[in-house]
């Protein structure tokens, strides 16, 4: 599973523009990071007269847009998804996934407070809080750490999240649908893979292969 980390507060406590630090101070260390944001309420990505807006009015379940450089999708769903149904539905190839929000979840949590905004925090540490972010004085049994700790709280996530998991990412696809791998399949595949190219000429050390093989009849 990959690793969550909820990035919580009060609104308008600053979460998004600490993602917008954390993010990058994590990608730069070769992470790549997934981000999921709550919305309480009904959000709407669509707007009217657009080409998806009028399939999805027409009675489409899914609507998705491609491009040469990006893909997004729109599904109704009948009820709202938990974190452990997203992140193995669209995160794959995430090696961390950050989310604004779901307080209520049970995954760890960094809280983002500001005492001009709220009193107190709004997580204790039996909420699985990892620490908070903060400049201001406060009284909890987690450690702290300033805004401009950024750096800091990357190798918090970093250490307890990151630095164990499997350096090897294999992805294979079946006619386009993901085969699910654990571990020790993943260990194998890149393994087996890497021990027959080691003997072909022009073979390097790389941080990428990418493989295509068609079953169909030349």
């Amino acid at each position: 599973m990959i690793p969550i980390i909820c990035i919580v507060g009060a609104s308008n406590s600053g979460k998004t523009t600490y993602l917008e630090k954390l993010i990058p101070a994590l990608t730069q260390r070769g992470y790549r990071v997934g981000v999921i944001k709550h919305d309480a309420h009904a959000f709407e990505m669509d707007h009217e007269g657009k080409d998806t807006w009028r399939h999805r009015r027409a009675g489409a379940q899914t609507i998705a847009i491609s491009s040469p450089t990006q893909v997004a999708s729109i599904r109704t769903t009948d009820h709202e998804l938990g974190l452990e149904e997203i992140v193995p539905r669209y995160f794959w190839q995430e090696d961390v996934v950050i989310t604004e929000g779901f307080k209520r979840s049970t995954y760890p949590k960094i809280e983002i407070f500001r005492s001009a905004i709220e009193e107190k925090p709004i997580c204790e540490a039996n909420d699985n809080l990892l620490a908070v972010v903060t400049d201001d004085p406060v009284a909890i049994d987690v450690p702290t750490y300033s805004f401009a700790q950024v750096s800091a709280v990357a190798d918090l996530i970093e250490n307890r999240f990151l630095k164990e998991r499997k350096k090897h990412r294999v992805l294979v696809t079946l006619d386009g649908k993901r085969l699910p791998m654990n571990d020790f399949v993943q260990d194998f595949f890149a393994g087996g893979i890497q021990g027959m190219l080691s003997n072909l000429r022009g073979w390097r050390e790389a941080g990428k292969i990418d493989i295509h093989i068609s079953m169909e009849d030349a």
